[in-house]
Protein backbone atom coordinates (compact mmCIF):
# COMPACT_ATOMS: atom_id res chain seq x y z
CA UNK A 1 0.00 0.00 0.00
CA UNK A 2 1.43 3.35 -1.19
CA UNK A 3 0.42 7.06 0.21
CA UNK A 4 -3.26 8.32 -1.56
CA UNK A 5 -3.05 11.70 -3.23
CA UNK A 6 -6.41 13.23 -3.80
CA UNK A 7 -6.42 11.89 -7.31
CA UNK A 8 -5.87 8.22 -6.59
CA UNK A 9 -8.24 8.10 -3.57
CA UNK A 10 -11.25 9.31 -6.20
CA UNK A 11 -9.91 6.76 -8.58
CA UNK A 12 -10.27 4.00 -6.04
CA UNK A 13 -13.71 5.15 -4.68
CA UNK A 14 -14.80 5.78 -8.72
CA UNK A 15 -14.36 1.95 -8.89
CA UNK A 16 -17.46 1.36 -6.86
CA UNK A 17 -19.75 4.38 -8.76
CA UNK A 18 -18.92 7.47 -6.75
CA UNK A 19 -19.29 10.97 -7.48
CA UNK A 20 -16.22 13.16 -8.11
CA UNK A 21 -15.15 15.60 -5.43
CA UNK A 22 -17.20 19.49 -6.18
CA UNK A 23 -13.92 21.60 -7.16
CA UNK A 24 -14.54 23.04 -3.63
CA UNK A 25 -14.15 19.92 -2.17
CA UNK A 26 -11.32 19.31 -4.29
CA UNK A 27 -9.49 22.48 -3.07
CA UNK A 28 -9.98 22.00 0.52
CA UNK A 29 -8.22 18.65 0.32
CA UNK A 30 -5.33 19.39 -1.23
CA UNK A 31 -4.63 22.15 0.63
CA UNK A 32 -5.06 19.61 3.91
CA UNK A 33 -2.90 17.96 1.83
CA UNK A 34 -0.17 20.09 2.08
CA UNK A 35 -0.35 20.78 6.13
CA UNK A 36 -2.31 18.78 7.89
CA UNK A 37 -2.75 19.50 12.09
CA UNK A 38 -3.03 15.76 12.72
CA UNK A 39 0.48 14.84 11.87
CA UNK A 40 2.55 15.80 14.90
CA UNK A 41 5.43 18.23 14.90
CA UNK A 42 8.96 18.50 16.30
CA UNK A 43 9.50 21.27 19.13
CA UNK A 44 11.89 22.05 21.58
CA UNK A 45 11.80 20.60 25.02
CA UNK A 46 10.65 22.34 27.67
CA UNK A 47 12.70 22.65 31.54
CA UNK A 48 11.66 20.05 33.85
CA UNK A 49 10.36 16.47 33.75
CA UNK A 50 8.51 14.84 31.42
CA UNK A 51 8.25 11.32 33.45
CA UNK A 52 7.52 10.72 37.02
CA UNK A 53 7.15 8.14 38.74
CA UNK A 54 3.57 7.05 39.84
CA UNK A 55 4.08 7.87 43.74
CA UNK A 56 0.70 9.87 43.76
CA UNK A 57 -1.50 11.93 41.75
CA UNK A 58 -0.15 14.78 39.40
CA UNK A 59 0.15 18.03 40.94
CA UNK A 60 -1.98 19.58 38.21
CA UNK A 61 -4.68 17.10 38.72
CA UNK A 62 -4.33 17.56 42.17
CA UNK A 63 -4.91 21.44 42.05
CA UNK A 64 -7.81 21.05 39.50
CA UNK A 65 -9.28 18.09 41.94
CA UNK A 66 -8.99 20.97 44.46
CA UNK A 67 -11.00 23.35 42.65
CA UNK A 68 -13.09 21.38 41.49
CA UNK A 69 -14.62 20.12 44.57
CA UNK A 70 -15.35 23.22 46.23
CA UNK A 71 -17.75 23.89 42.94
CA UNK A 72 -18.91 20.53 43.35
CA UNK A 73 -19.43 20.57 46.86
CA UNK A 74 -21.96 23.62 46.59
CA UNK A 75 -24.06 21.80 44.22
CA UNK A 76 -24.43 18.34 45.83
CA UNK A 77 -25.33 20.33 48.72
CA UNK A 78 -27.70 21.61 47.47
CA UNK A 79 -29.29 18.63 45.65
CA UNK A 80 -29.10 16.42 48.62
CA UNK A 81 -30.96 19.72 50.65
CA UNK A 82 -33.77 18.83 48.05
CA UNK A 83 -33.91 15.05 49.20
CA UNK A 84 -34.11 15.55 52.83
CA UNK A 85 -32.32 16.38 55.68
CA UNK A 86 -28.45 15.80 55.02
CA UNK A 87 -25.67 17.00 56.62
CA UNK A 88 -23.37 18.80 54.03
CA UNK A 89 -20.45 20.14 56.34
CA UNK A 90 -18.17 17.18 54.88
CA UNK A 91 -19.28 16.04 51.80
CA UNK A 92 -17.80 13.02 49.66
CA UNK A 93 -15.82 12.82 46.48
CA UNK A 94 -18.37 11.76 43.74
CA UNK A 95 -16.97 10.03 40.42
CA UNK A 96 -18.72 8.96 37.14
CA UNK A 97 -17.60 6.10 35.19
CA UNK A 98 -18.83 4.72 32.39
CA UNK A 99 -18.34 1.39 30.52
CA UNK A 100 -17.49 0.02 26.76
CA UNK A 101 -20.43 -1.11 24.34
CA UNK A 102 -19.44 0.24 21.27
CA UNK A 103 -22.81 3.06 20.38
CA UNK A 104 -24.67 1.23 22.90
CA UNK A 105 -22.71 2.28 25.94
CA UNK A 106 -22.48 6.32 24.57
CA UNK A 107 -25.81 6.58 24.00
CA UNK A 108 -27.13 5.22 27.18
CA UNK A 109 -24.27 6.88 29.28
CA UNK A 110 -25.89 9.89 27.35
CA UNK A 111 -28.88 9.96 28.80
CA UNK A 112 -28.10 8.78 32.37
CA UNK A 113 -26.31 11.91 32.23
CA UNK A 114 -28.71 13.68 30.70
CA UNK A 115 -31.37 12.15 33.90
CA UNK A 116 -28.40 13.60 36.24
CA UNK A 117 -27.72 17.30 34.56
CA UNK A 118 -29.86 20.05 35.83
CA UNK A 119 -29.31 21.91 32.16
CA UNK A 120 -30.42 19.51 30.46
CA UNK A 121 -33.35 17.36 32.81
CA UNK A 122 -35.70 18.17 35.29
CA UNK A 123 -36.30 14.77 37.33
CA UNK A 124 -35.08 13.66 41.15
CA UNK A 125 -31.63 12.72 40.29
CA UNK A 126 -31.04 16.03 37.66
CA UNK A 127 -28.31 18.19 39.73
CA UNK A 128 -25.93 14.79 40.25
CA UNK A 129 -23.66 15.48 37.68
CA UNK A 130 -22.64 19.01 38.91
CA UNK A 131 -21.63 17.66 42.05
CA UNK A 132 -18.85 15.46 40.27
CA UNK A 133 -15.42 15.42 40.67
CA UNK A 134 -14.17 12.84 38.53
CA UNK A 135 -15.52 11.22 35.33
CA UNK A 136 -14.21 8.12 33.34
CA UNK A 137 -14.87 6.15 30.51
CA UNK A 138 -13.88 3.08 28.23
CA UNK A 139 -14.63 2.59 24.64
CA UNK A 140 -17.91 3.60 23.68
CA UNK A 141 -18.21 5.24 27.78
CA UNK A 142 -14.62 6.51 26.34
CA UNK A 143 -17.23 8.05 23.04
CA UNK A 144 -19.49 9.63 25.09
CA UNK A 145 -17.05 11.18 27.51
CA UNK A 146 -14.53 12.47 24.52
CA UNK A 147 -17.54 14.17 22.86
CA UNK A 148 -18.69 15.93 25.68
CA UNK A 149 -14.81 16.90 26.71
CA UNK A 150 -14.00 17.66 23.48
CA UNK A 151 -16.78 20.34 22.73
CA UNK A 152 -16.21 21.60 25.88
CA UNK A 153 -19.03 19.72 28.11
CA UNK A 154 -22.20 21.10 26.10
CA UNK A 155 -25.46 18.78 27.16
CA UNK A 156 -26.77 15.77 25.66
CA UNK A 157 -29.77 17.37 23.96
CA UNK A 158 -27.58 19.59 22.08
CA UNK A 159 -25.20 17.35 21.12
CA UNK A 160 -28.27 15.12 20.66
CA UNK A 161 -29.26 17.43 17.80
CA UNK A 162 -26.70 19.08 16.65
CA UNK A 163 -24.09 16.35 16.37
CA UNK A 164 -24.99 12.69 16.97
CA UNK A 165 -28.62 12.42 14.97
CA UNK A 166 -27.23 12.72 11.60
CA UNK A 167 -23.88 11.21 12.41
CA UNK A 168 -25.08 8.16 13.76
CA UNK A 169 -27.52 7.77 10.17
CA UNK A 170 -24.86 8.07 8.44
CA UNK A 171 -22.05 6.22 10.32
CA UNK A 172 -18.62 6.53 9.34
CA UNK A 173 -17.76 2.98 10.57
CA UNK A 174 -20.07 1.27 8.30
CA UNK A 175 -18.41 0.52 4.79
CA UNK A 176 -21.17 1.46 2.17
CA UNK A 177 -21.02 4.77 3.99
CA UNK A 178 -17.47 5.12 3.78
CA UNK A 179 -17.27 4.23 0.17
CA UNK A 180 -19.78 6.76 -0.78
CA UNK A 181 -20.27 9.59 -2.66
CA UNK A 182 -21.52 11.59 0.66
CA UNK A 183 -17.97 9.85 2.95
CA UNK A 184 -15.79 11.01 -0.06
CA UNK A 185 -14.61 14.20 1.67
CA UNK A 186 -13.93 12.36 5.23
CA UNK A 187 -12.45 9.42 3.41
CA UNK A 188 -9.74 11.38 1.34
CA UNK A 189 -9.00 13.90 4.80
CA UNK A 190 -8.75 10.78 6.86
CA UNK A 191 -5.93 9.00 3.96
CA UNK A 192 -4.39 12.21 3.82
CA UNK A 193 -4.12 12.80 7.75
CA UNK A 194 -2.69 9.34 8.16
CA UNK A 195 -0.50 9.62 4.87
CA UNK A 196 1.22 13.31 6.84
CA UNK A 197 1.57 11.32 10.28
CA UNK A 198 3.91 8.46 8.43
CA UNK A 199 5.40 10.51 6.58
CA UNK A 200 6.45 12.80 9.59
CA UNK A 201 8.16 9.56 10.82
CA UNK A 202 5.22 8.38 13.38
CA UNK A 203 3.78 4.74 12.90
CA UNK A 204 0.44 4.36 12.10
CA UNK A 205 -1.67 1.68 12.42
CA UNK A 206 -5.98 1.30 11.93
CA UNK A 207 -6.70 3.21 15.38
CA UNK A 208 -5.72 6.54 13.20
CA UNK A 209 -8.39 6.42 10.27
CA UNK A 210 -10.62 4.36 12.72
CA UNK A 211 -10.10 7.58 15.88
CA UNK A 212 -10.60 9.93 12.11
CA UNK A 213 -13.67 8.71 11.64
CA UNK A 214 -15.44 8.20 14.92
CA UNK A 215 -14.12 12.14 15.59
CA UNK A 216 -16.49 13.04 12.31
CA UNK A 217 -19.22 11.57 14.34
CA UNK A 218 -18.34 13.02 17.98
CA UNK A 219 -16.76 16.15 17.58
CA UNK A 220 -18.41 19.10 15.91
CA UNK A 221 -16.69 21.01 12.72
CA UNK A 222 -16.58 19.92 9.62
CA UNK A 223 -13.02 18.87 10.10
CA UNK A 224 -13.70 16.35 11.74
CA UNK A 225 -12.08 17.76 15.12
CA UNK A 226 -8.60 17.15 13.91
CA UNK A 227 -7.38 19.91 15.72
CA UNK A 228 -8.52 18.67 19.30
CA UNK A 229 -5.96 17.12 21.80
CA UNK A 230 -6.50 15.66 24.80
CA UNK A 231 -4.24 18.39 26.16
CA UNK A 232 -6.19 21.40 24.73
CA UNK A 233 -9.17 20.66 27.11
CA UNK A 234 -7.38 22.05 29.51
CA UNK A 235 -7.56 25.42 27.66
CA UNK A 236 -11.63 25.33 27.34
CA UNK A 237 -13.24 27.48 28.81
CA UNK A 238 -15.47 24.99 31.62
CA UNK A 239 -12.35 23.42 32.00
CA UNK A 240 -10.74 26.46 33.46
CA UNK A 241 -13.61 27.67 35.27
CA UNK A 242 -13.20 24.12 37.24
CA UNK A 243 -17.32 23.24 35.96
CA UNK A 244 -16.56 19.75 35.14
CA UNK A 245 -15.71 16.34 36.37
CA UNK A 246 -12.05 15.72 35.54
CA UNK A 247 -11.68 13.65 32.82
CA UNK A 248 -10.16 10.13 32.64
CA UNK A 249 -9.71 7.84 29.97
CA UNK A 250 -8.97 3.95 30.35
CA UNK A 251 -7.15 0.95 27.86
CA UNK A 252 -4.67 -1.26 28.46
CA UNK A 253 -1.46 -3.13 27.41
CA UNK A 254 -1.10 -5.88 24.78
CA UNK A 255 2.46 -7.14 23.71
CA UNK A 256 2.32 -8.46 20.17
CA UNK A 257 5.64 -9.06 19.65
CA UNK A 258 5.95 -11.05 22.90
CA UNK A 259 2.91 -13.77 21.28
CA UNK A 260 -0.17 -12.11 22.53
CA UNK A 261 -2.58 -11.09 19.79
CA UNK A 262 -4.93 -9.51 22.80
CA UNK A 263 -4.41 -8.08 25.81
CA UNK A 264 -4.38 -10.58 28.88
CA UNK A 265 -6.64 -10.53 31.70
CA UNK A 266 -3.83 -9.19 33.97
CA UNK A 267 -2.47 -6.73 30.97
CA UNK A 268 -1.57 -3.33 33.03
CA UNK A 269 -4.37 -0.59 32.48
CA UNK A 270 -3.51 2.74 31.25
CA UNK A 271 -5.41 5.66 32.15
CA UNK A 272 -4.91 9.02 29.70
CA UNK A 273 -5.83 12.44 31.28
CA UNK A 274 -5.21 16.13 29.65
CA UNK A 275 -2.18 16.50 31.98
CA UNK A 276 -0.73 13.17 31.94
CA UNK A 277 -0.65 9.31 31.11
CA UNK A 278 0.51 6.31 31.89
CA UNK A 279 -0.17 3.42 34.49
CA UNK A 280 -0.61 2.69 38.54
CA UNK A 281 0.62 -1.06 37.36
CA UNK A 282 3.46 -2.58 38.78
CA UNK A 283 6.03 -3.02 35.75
CA UNK A 284 4.72 0.34 34.23
CA UNK A 285 4.38 2.13 37.76
CA UNK A 286 4.61 5.70 35.95
CA UNK A 287 3.49 8.93 34.15
CA UNK A 288 4.53 11.16 31.13
CA UNK A 289 3.23 14.40 30.30
CA UNK A 290 0.45 14.27 27.68
CA UNK A 291 0.92 18.01 25.70
CA UNK A 292 4.58 15.75 24.81
CA UNK A 293 3.35 12.58 23.49
CA UNK A 294 4.70 10.99 20.86
CA UNK A 295 8.31 12.48 22.54
CA UNK A 296 11.57 9.71 21.55
CA UNK A 297 12.52 9.12 25.51
CA UNK A 298 15.17 7.08 27.71
CA UNK A 299 15.22 6.85 31.38
CA UNK A 300 12.62 8.99 32.12
CA UNK A 301 14.17 12.25 29.79
CA UNK A 302 14.05 12.97 26.12
CA UNK A 303 16.62 11.33 23.80
CA UNK A 304 17.55 14.42 22.31
CA UNK A 305 16.44 17.93 24.32
CA UNK A 306 15.75 19.59 21.40
CA UNK A 307 13.47 17.22 19.82
CA UNK A 308 10.06 17.14 21.91
CA UNK A 309 7.05 15.95 19.95
CA UNK A 310 3.19 18.10 19.92
CA UNK A 311 0.13 17.11 18.67
CA UNK A 312 0.31 13.22 18.98
CA UNK A 313 -2.37 13.15 21.37
CA UNK A 314 -5.38 13.65 18.98
CA UNK A 315 -8.40 13.57 21.19
CA UNK A 316 -9.33 10.76 18.41
CA UNK A 317 -6.32 8.86 18.30
CA UNK A 318 -6.93 8.19 22.02
CA UNK A 319 -10.42 7.51 22.52
CA UNK A 320 -9.67 5.04 19.36
CA UNK A 321 -7.86 3.52 21.15
CA UNK A 322 -9.61 2.88 24.18
CA UNK A 323 -12.45 1.56 21.50
CA UNK A 324 -9.47 -0.70 20.04
CA UNK A 325 -11.74 -4.14 19.58
CA UNK A 326 -9.46 -4.91 16.61
CA UNK A 327 -6.35 -7.02 18.59
CA UNK A 328 -9.29 -9.86 18.63
CA UNK A 329 -8.59 -10.72 15.14
CA UNK A 330 -5.43 -12.42 16.16
CA UNK A 331 -3.58 -11.67 13.29
CA UNK A 332 -2.39 -10.09 10.06
CA UNK A 333 -5.35 -7.89 8.16
CA UNK A 334 -6.00 -7.43 4.55
CA UNK A 335 -6.81 -4.71 2.87
CA UNK A 336 -10.53 -4.63 1.56
CA UNK A 337 -13.08 -2.51 0.48
CA UNK A 338 -15.97 -4.70 1.86
CA UNK A 339 -15.31 -4.49 5.53
CA UNK A 340 -14.46 -2.18 8.29
CA UNK A 341 -10.57 -3.80 9.40
CA UNK A 342 -10.14 -4.52 5.29
CA UNK A 343 -10.86 -0.49 4.61
CA UNK A 344 -8.85 0.67 7.65
CA UNK A 345 -6.03 -1.29 6.35
CA UNK A 346 -6.03 0.08 3.20
CA UNK A 347 -5.83 3.32 4.14
CA UNK A 348 -2.34 2.86 5.57
CA UNK A 349 0.70 3.93 3.93
CA UNK A 350 2.50 0.52 4.60
CA UNK A 351 2.26 -3.23 3.95
CA UNK A 352 0.52 -5.02 6.53
CA UNK A 353 1.91 -5.31 10.27
CA UNK A 354 0.74 -7.74 13.43
CA UNK A 355 0.80 -3.94 15.26
CA UNK A 356 -1.71 -2.46 13.13
CA UNK A 357 -4.65 -3.43 15.19
CA UNK A 358 -3.20 -1.69 18.13
CA UNK A 359 -2.59 2.18 19.18
CA UNK A 360 1.21 2.61 19.15
CA UNK A 361 2.45 5.20 21.31
CA UNK A 362 6.56 5.98 21.37
CA UNK A 363 7.50 4.53 24.86
CA UNK A 364 8.11 7.29 27.56
CA UNK A 365 9.18 4.55 29.77
CA UNK A 366 11.79 3.27 27.93
CA UNK A 367 14.78 2.43 29.94
CA UNK A 368 13.42 4.01 32.57
CA UNK A 369 14.21 1.73 35.40
CA UNK A 370 10.60 1.69 37.49
CA UNK A 371 9.34 0.58 34.55
CA UNK A 372 10.35 -3.06 34.32
CA UNK A 373 7.51 -4.61 32.28
CA UNK A 374 7.92 -2.10 29.28
CA UNK A 375 11.66 -0.89 29.62
CA UNK A 376 13.34 -2.63 26.98
CA UNK A 377 9.85 -1.66 24.55
CA UNK A 378 10.15 1.54 22.48
CA UNK A 379 6.40 1.54 21.84
CA UNK A 380 3.50 0.58 24.16
CA UNK A 381 0.88 -1.10 22.23
CA UNK A 382 -2.64 -0.48 23.67
CA UNK A 383 -5.93 -1.32 23.00
CA UNK A 384 -9.48 -1.41 24.20
CA UNK A 385 -9.54 -2.30 28.19
CA UNK A 386 -13.19 -4.47 27.93
CA UNK A 387 -10.52 -7.11 26.11
CA UNK A 388 -8.97 -7.58 29.42
CA UNK A 389 -11.73 -8.09 31.09
CA UNK A 390 -12.25 -4.96 32.72
CA UNK A 391 -14.95 -3.01 30.57
CA UNK A 392 -15.94 -0.83 33.83
CA UNK A 393 -13.32 1.34 34.10
CA UNK A 394 -13.05 1.60 38.21
CA UNK A 395 -9.63 0.69 38.33
CA UNK A 396 -8.31 4.60 38.24
CA UNK A 397 -10.33 5.01 41.65
CA UNK A 398 -9.18 2.16 43.55
CA UNK A 399 -5.90 3.21 43.26
CA UNK A 400 -4.27 4.29 46.87
CA UNK A 401 -3.06 8.03 45.78
CA UNK A 402 -6.88 9.03 44.17
CA UNK A 403 -9.46 10.06 46.86
CA UNK A 404 -12.74 8.91 45.37
CA UNK A 405 -15.11 8.08 48.32
CA UNK A 406 -18.57 7.45 45.83
CA UNK A 407 -18.45 6.31 42.28
CA UNK A 408 -21.37 5.39 39.96
CA UNK A 409 -20.72 2.89 37.71
CA UNK A 410 -23.07 2.50 34.42
CA UNK A 411 -22.33 -0.89 32.96
CA UNK A 412 -23.54 -1.27 29.55
CA UNK A 413 -21.35 -4.42 28.70
CA UNK A 414 -22.79 -7.46 26.40
CA UNK A 415 -21.84 -10.03 28.94
CA UNK A 416 -24.84 -12.42 27.75
CA UNK A 417 -25.99 -13.78 24.75
CA UNK A 418 -28.80 -10.60 24.41
CA UNK A 419 -26.40 -8.23 24.88
CA UNK A 420 -26.87 -7.42 28.56
CA UNK A 421 -24.43 -6.69 31.56
CA UNK A 422 -24.65 -9.96 34.13
CA UNK A 423 -21.75 -8.59 36.77
CA UNK A 424 -18.83 -10.08 34.84
CA UNK A 425 -17.12 -6.91 34.13
CA UNK A 426 -16.96 -5.78 37.85
CA UNK A 427 -16.58 -9.17 39.45
CA UNK A 428 -13.32 -8.81 37.11
CA UNK A 429 -12.38 -5.85 38.24
CA UNK A 430 -12.46 -6.97 42.20
CA UNK A 431 -10.54 -10.30 41.53
CA UNK A 432 -7.97 -8.60 39.87
CA UNK A 433 -7.59 -5.69 42.86
CA UNK A 434 -7.32 -8.56 45.08
CA UNK A 435 -4.35 -10.19 43.13
CA UNK A 436 -2.34 -7.03 43.95
CA UNK A 437 -3.66 -5.76 47.17
CA UNK A 438 -5.83 -2.45 46.09
CA UNK A 439 -8.02 -2.91 49.07
CA UNK A 440 -10.00 0.22 48.20
CA UNK A 441 -12.46 -2.49 46.09
CA UNK A 442 -15.55 -3.58 47.72
CA UNK A 443 -16.49 -6.73 47.13
CA UNK A 444 -18.62 -8.12 44.48
CA UNK A 445 -20.28 -11.45 44.29
CA UNK A 446 -19.44 -14.24 41.19
CA UNK A 447 -22.19 -13.89 38.25
CA UNK A 448 -24.26 -16.74 39.88
CA UNK A 449 -25.26 -14.37 42.94
CA UNK A 450 -25.21 -12.13 40.68
CA UNK A 451 -28.05 -12.91 38.43
CA UNK A 452 -29.84 -15.39 40.73
CA UNK A 453 -30.16 -11.94 42.97
CA UNK A 454 -31.16 -9.70 40.09
CA UNK A 455 -28.20 -7.52 40.91
CA UNK A 456 -28.15 -6.94 36.79
CA UNK A 457 -31.33 -5.50 36.80
CA UNK A 458 -31.48 -3.01 39.01
CA UNK A 459 -29.54 -0.27 41.02
CA UNK A 460 -27.45 -1.92 43.52
CA UNK A 461 -25.01 -0.19 46.43
CA UNK A 462 -21.79 -2.44 46.82
CA UNK A 463 -19.03 -1.72 49.73
CA UNK A 464 -22.44 -1.13 52.07
CA UNK A 465 -20.98 -1.92 56.03
CA UNK A 466 -17.14 -1.72 54.41
CA UNK A 467 -14.60 0.41 55.41
CA UNK A 468 -11.82 1.87 53.95
CA UNK A 469 -13.43 0.88 50.23
CA UNK A 470 -14.78 3.09 47.54
CA UNK A 471 -18.80 2.98 47.59
CA UNK A 472 -20.14 1.62 44.86
CA UNK A 473 -23.90 2.84 42.87
CA UNK A 474 -23.53 0.12 40.23
CA UNK A 475 -26.15 1.22 37.53
CA UNK A 476 -26.75 -2.09 35.20
CA UNK A 477 -28.13 -1.15 31.63
CA UNK A 478 -31.80 -2.31 32.05
CA UNK A 479 -34.38 -1.70 28.78
CA UNK A 480 -36.52 0.27 30.79
CA UNK A 481 -38.63 1.80 27.63
CA UNK A 482 -36.42 0.75 24.21
CA UNK A 483 -34.85 -1.93 23.80
CA UNK A 484 -31.30 -1.20 24.56
CA UNK A 485 -29.74 -4.20 24.50
CA UNK A 486 -28.80 -3.14 21.14
CA UNK A 487 -25.53 -5.28 19.54
CA UNK A 488 -22.00 -3.49 20.30
CA UNK A 489 -21.32 -4.84 16.25
CA UNK A 490 -24.21 -2.34 15.82
CA UNK A 491 -22.63 1.19 13.92
CA UNK A 492 -25.57 2.71 12.67
CA UNK A 493 -28.69 4.17 13.96
CA UNK A 494 -31.35 6.47 12.88
CA UNK A 495 -32.15 9.52 14.27
CA UNK A 496 -35.78 7.75 16.31
CA UNK A 497 -33.21 4.56 17.73
CA UNK A 498 -30.78 7.33 18.75
CA UNK A 499 -33.12 8.97 20.88
CA UNK A 500 -35.24 6.51 22.07
CA UNK A 501 -31.69 5.03 23.42
CA UNK A 502 -31.37 8.14 24.95
CA UNK A 503 -34.66 8.34 26.76
CA UNK A 504 -34.00 4.38 27.64
CA UNK A 505 -30.69 5.91 29.56
CA UNK A 506 -32.72 8.73 31.33
CA UNK A 507 -34.79 6.11 32.44
CA UNK A 508 -31.77 4.35 34.14
CA UNK A 509 -30.93 7.28 36.00
CA UNK A 510 -33.99 7.25 37.86
CA UNK A 511 -34.77 3.59 38.27
CA UNK A 512 -37.97 3.91 35.86
CA UNK A 513 -38.99 7.34 37.44
CA UNK A 514 -39.13 5.28 40.93
CA UNK A 515 -40.40 7.77 43.14
CA UNK A 516 -38.14 6.59 46.04
CA UNK A 517 -34.68 6.36 44.30
CA UNK A 518 -33.60 10.18 44.21
CA UNK A 519 -33.88 9.90 48.50
CA UNK A 520 -32.47 6.35 47.85
CA UNK A 521 -29.29 7.91 45.34
CA UNK A 522 -29.11 11.13 48.06
CA UNK A 523 -28.44 8.55 50.89
CA UNK A 524 -25.92 6.65 48.90
CA UNK A 525 -23.97 9.54 48.25
CA UNK A 526 -24.92 11.70 51.99
CA UNK A 527 -23.92 8.72 53.94
CA UNK A 528 -21.43 6.56 51.54
CA UNK A 529 -20.32 3.50 54.07
CA UNK A 530 -24.23 2.58 54.43
CA UNK A 531 -23.85 2.30 57.96
CA UNK A 532 -25.02 5.34 59.50
CA UNK A 533 -27.79 6.95 58.14
CA UNK A 534 -28.58 10.38 59.74
CA UNK A 535 -31.81 10.99 57.56
CA UNK A 536 -35.03 9.64 57.72
CA UNK A 537 -35.96 7.02 55.22
CA UNK A 538 -32.30 5.70 54.59
CA UNK A 539 -32.37 2.49 56.58
CA UNK A 540 -35.32 1.42 54.02
CA UNK A 541 -33.14 2.29 50.92
CA UNK A 542 -29.93 0.58 52.69
CA UNK A 543 -31.97 -2.15 52.80
CA UNK A 544 -33.65 -2.48 49.26
CA UNK A 545 -30.57 -1.71 47.36
CA UNK A 546 -27.14 -2.50 49.73
CA UNK A 547 -25.76 -5.84 48.72
CA UNK A 548 -24.39 -7.85 51.54
CA UNK A 549 -22.11 -10.92 51.52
Amino acid sequence: MWPLSLAAAVLAISEISVAAPTSGQANALEARQALTPYAPVTVQCPAGNLVRPANGINSKEASYVSSRKSKADGSLASWLKKRGSFSTSSLPVVGFTSSGGGYRALLETAGVVQGFDIRDSNVGTSGVYQGLTYEAGLSGGSWFLSSLAGNNWPTVSSLKTGLWENAFQNSLLLPANILSASGLTQYVATTTDITAKEAAGYDTTIVDPYGRLLSYQLLLGPDGGVNTRLSGLTTLSNFTAYNVPYPIIVDTAGFPDRGECSPAIDGPIFEFHPYEYGSWDTGVSAFANTKYMGTDMTSGKPTNSLKCTQRYDNLGYIFGTSSDIFPGFCGLLQPDNSTLPGILEDILPHDPALNDVFGIYPNPFYKYSRSTLVSNDTELTLADGGLAGQNVPIWPFIQPARTVNVLIANDNSADTTDNFPNGTEIRQTYLNAQAVGLKKMPFIPDVSTFVSQGLNKRATFFGCGQTGTVFIVYLPNVNYTYPSNQPTSKVQYSKAETDAMIANGVQIATQNDNAGWPLCLACAIGNQNGRAPTTKGCNACFTKYCYRQ
